[in-house]
């Protein structure tokens, strides 16, 4: 049986050995010096989402949009994978290393963005090792999403609806998913509905989000310091943000207790805030919520309109992402959070549906608009029309897309 070439571009050959499940990563010619070593390439090619580096006693890994995971024939041995965790630990500020004043253990970004995770031993006893989730130079939109097949056009009209509010009521509202499930990816995507005359303030612990946007601030989190500076987390930024006259809040993962504080932002008038969290589904994201570390009291939940399910699946061979629930909070029963589930998707025909059970945020936009449910009907209707004019005419990139919603918005 011989090798299976699966994609070539460029130096790369992507091909299954026999009797292995996982494909090769192929990687030909020398590469320069650089801080980067030899994952340098790698970083170079936009097909791949993570780069992952476990020390000299194994290859490097790669996590390509198309193959999945993959191996390649780069090897690294610990003492050059040590120097350029150092070299990219220098990219942050961070002092690494098992010293006084030093850490071994780092959390950054490159000059480029993209999310780096970093440790030497002792802390990771194998050997050196670096996680790099890549940063893209050319975002995805709600219309790549909607190509993907992880949204269709009907639920990103709707969703453009619920952030815009018809400019009365936006929803507020948290992504929940696991681990490479894509929520933030989503996140972004669901940025480009906000109007440009709203002030948009993001938290993040690294910065990742890519809004294109007219009126945006950023704020990022910052690790105490060996030298004794102190800690900046979620919370102090969220709170600080509060005082920056935001009209919408982002916040890139919710872990602790910026969920109370986000919560009680969107009970006291921000309306359209919404952030991330981890969670598989609409009931376990509740249980999470009213529990240690993040410990929202229930009832504040009633504050929070959405909660929108992303999942990784594996369908007909493949790695898809999907959003596979919207659930509503639609008031209480006695001491916990009443869900309504208004989409769903449907394993057997591959596909997101609506519940038919009714929406209780369309009749709060609805109200707060002055129009009825058709109305309210005949606004999702002219987006998705947008939105499927987008689709035949190949436009996709985020500075267009986002700048026909606002201009869609200008011209009412």
């Amino acid at each position: 049986m011989s090798e299976k070439v699966l994609a070539q571009y460029g130096r790369v050959t992507i091909y299954l050995e026999p009797n292995h499940p996982s494909p090769i990563y192929h990687v030909d010619g020398s590469i320069e010096p650089n801080p980067y070593g030899d994952i340098a390439v790698l970083l170079e090619d936009d097909e791949l989402e993570e780069v992952m580096y476990n020390g000299g006693t194994q290859c490097v890994k790669v996590a390509h949009r198309d193959h999945g995971m993959c191996r390649t024939n780069v090897w690294i041995d610990d003492d050059a994978g040590i120097q350029i965790a150092k070299n990219i630990a220098s990219f942050t500020n961070v002092p690494l290393g098992d010293g006084p004043g030093m850490v071994p253990i780092f959390d950054g970004r490159l000059p480029d963005g993209s999310r780096v995770n970093g440790t030497i031993p002792p802390i990771t006893p194998d050997g050196p090792t670096l996680t790099i989730r890549k940063f893209r130079e050319d975002p995805l939109t709600m219309l790549d999403l909607v190509k993907f097949g992880t949204v269709n056009s009907r639920l990103a009209a709707m969703m453009w609806v619920w952030i815009e509010g018809l400019d009365s009521r936006p929803a507020n509202f948290v992504i929940a998913g696991g681990t490479g499930s894509g929520k933030t990816t989503t996140l972004n995507c669901l940025g480009m509905y906000i109007p440009w005359h709203r002030r948009l303030l993001t938290v993040e612990d690294t910065a990742e989000l890519q809004v294109y946007h007219d009126h945006w601030l950023r704020m990022e989190t910052r690790r105490e310091r060996p030298d004794g500076t102190p800690e900046v987390d979620m919370n102090d930024c969220l709170k600080s943000s509060l005082r920056m006259r935001p009209d919408r809040i982002i916040v890139g993962e919710v872990r602790g207790a910026e969920a109370a504080t986000l919560l009680t932002a969107m009970n006291t008038g921000h309306d359209g805030s919404f952030g991330s969290l981890h969670a598989n589904t609409a009931q376990e994201t509740v249980t999470r919520m009213i529990n240690p570390p993040m410990n929202v009291p229930p009832i504040m939940l009633t504050g929070l309109d959405l909660i929108i399910i992303q999942a990784r699946l594996h369908v007909n061979g493949n790695t898809v992402r999907k959003i596979t629930e919207v659930a509503e909070i639609a008031g209480m029963e006695g001491t916990k959070p009443r869900l309504n589930i208004i989409w769903k998707y449907n394993a057997a025909k591959d596909r997101i549906e609506e519940t038919g059970i009714p929406s209780k945020l369309r009749e709060v936009i609805c109200q707060a608009a002055g129009v009825t449910p058709d109305v309210f009907e005949k606004h999702v209707e002219q987006r998705q029309k947008i939105i499927e004019d987008l689709l035949r005419r190949d436009i996709r990139d985020i500075q267009t897309v986002t700048q026909v919603i606002q201009n869609f918005y200008a011209s009412r």
